[in-house]
């Protein structure tokens, strides 16, 4: 009888050492699933943030390739509009000047003729060389006043171009600006991100070393 009895005995811890072992790796396999898992949501989130950041990245890019058109084709039209006020100031003083010439040149060439026409002239028709003297003053006083006011109105057209322009300019540098600071934060919230997620795999390959010893014991 009591040969039986420490054979007994001695069975119960081989029976408590089996069950503990199986109890452990149960807990192995169930924690396994549960890393693999957390490890492949820090990596799908990882993946989020960096696309995250490239499309705005890309978008402030986009915006602001989009204002520099816009700023060059504004300057475009400031170019050409000066240039169309050059060539017909230009060719207003070319055609003055040929008339003057002309006058000139034909005054010295018939000095007589032309000083007893106009005193022929201004003894038997005084009212006519008076009317039409007068009435080509105001001509030309209404062709001046008329060029004034063109000269005027494109200066104007071109002073609100400049403004334009100015205006175009300041709002790229506020663009460039503002893609520059998101820039910087995209790399700081990456390089945060990527903190966050390396310290999360270490903790997960901790958990799995400390499951794995668990196991070994």
């Amino acid at each position: 009888m009591a040969t039986v009895t420490e054979s007994s005995e001695d069975e119960k811890p081989n029976v408590a050492a089996a069950s503990d072992t199986v109890f452990k790796s149960q807990s192995l396999e169930d924690g396994n699933p549960w890393i693999d898992n957390a490890v492949q949501q820090v990596m799908i989130y990882r993946k989020i943030v960096e696309e995250s950041i490239d499309s705005a990245i890309e978008a402030s890019r986009s915006r602001l390739s989009q204002t520099r058109l816009t700023a060059s084709v504004h300057f475009q039209q400031t170019l050409d509009y000066l240039q169309d006020v050059k060539s017909e100031y230009a060719a207003y003083e070319d055609a003055a000047v040929g008339k003057v010439k002309e006058g000139i040149h034909v005054a010295a060439s018939h000095p007589f003729i032309t000083a007893g026409g106009a005193i022929g002239l201004g003894s038997f028709l005084l009212k006519r060389p008076r009317h039409f003297l007068y009435y080509n003053t105001l001509r030309l006083f209404a062709s001046e006043e008329s060029l004034l006011s063109r000269a005027d109105t494109k200066v104007k057209q071109l002073r609100q171009s400049i403004d334009r322009l100015k205006a175009e300019s300041e709002k790229l540098e506020k663009v460039a600006l503002v893609a520059e600071d998101e820039l910087i934060r995209g790399r700081t919230k990456l390089r945060q991100a990527g903190k966050q997620i390396q310290g999360v795999i270490n903790s997960a390959y901790k958990i799995e070393r400390q499951a794995a010893g668990m196991l070994i014991l």
